[in-house]
């Protein structure tokens, strides 16, 4: 194989990512990386957890750590009559529930059409940021999964 073949290769790579909106932002995860979408039913509480930890819940006889994304990333909180939906994603052998506001739709897109960060995003979304698409005059943060659940909490305050 020439090289102009292995190049065509390269630039046909497509990655498929489930869209997200958390408030007004899109961001997508990566299709592989997402086990469920789901409607949280009864977060529990823990005491004394980080803001950005909503609780544990019970998916399907497992139980599941819900991280509010909308704390995480250091945006407002949701409305208390807004229900969040989760997005079941699986790491260090633990199971977390991705809380967010909803879910959009699954896009295929061209690895060669991933932008790096811009430098005006916000530092805690850039920590978190595999890089960006721009898709229709909108913006998609591709969020690195493995980064967004082993930061500390604290990492991600104001």
């Amino acid at each position: 194989m020439d090289n102009d073949n292995v190049v065509s290769l390269i630039e046909d790579e497509t990655t498929e990512f489930v869209t997200v909106h958390i408030g007004e932002q899109l961001f997508g995860l990566p299709i592989n990386r997402v086990h469920d979408v789901f409607l949280p039913e009864s977060i529990t509480l823990v005491p004394l957890a980080p803001r950005d930890v909503a609780g544990v819940l019970n998916l399907r006889g497992r139980i599941v750590t819900a991280i509010d994304m909308r704390g995480r990333l250091g945006m407002p909180p949701r409305d208390a009559e807004e229900t969040p939906m989760a997005v079941g994603i699986e790491y260090g052998g633990e199971s977390f529930g991705l809380l967010i506001d909803s879910v959009g739709e699954v896009l295929r897109l061209s690895t060669a059409e991933l932008e790096s960060n811009p430098i005006n995003l916000d530092s805690r979304w850039a920590r978190v940021s595999a890089g960006v698409y721009r898709l229709e005059g909108r913006l998609m943060v591709i969020l690195n999964v493995d980064r967004v659940l082993s930061m500390e909490a604290a990492a991600f305050a104001a």
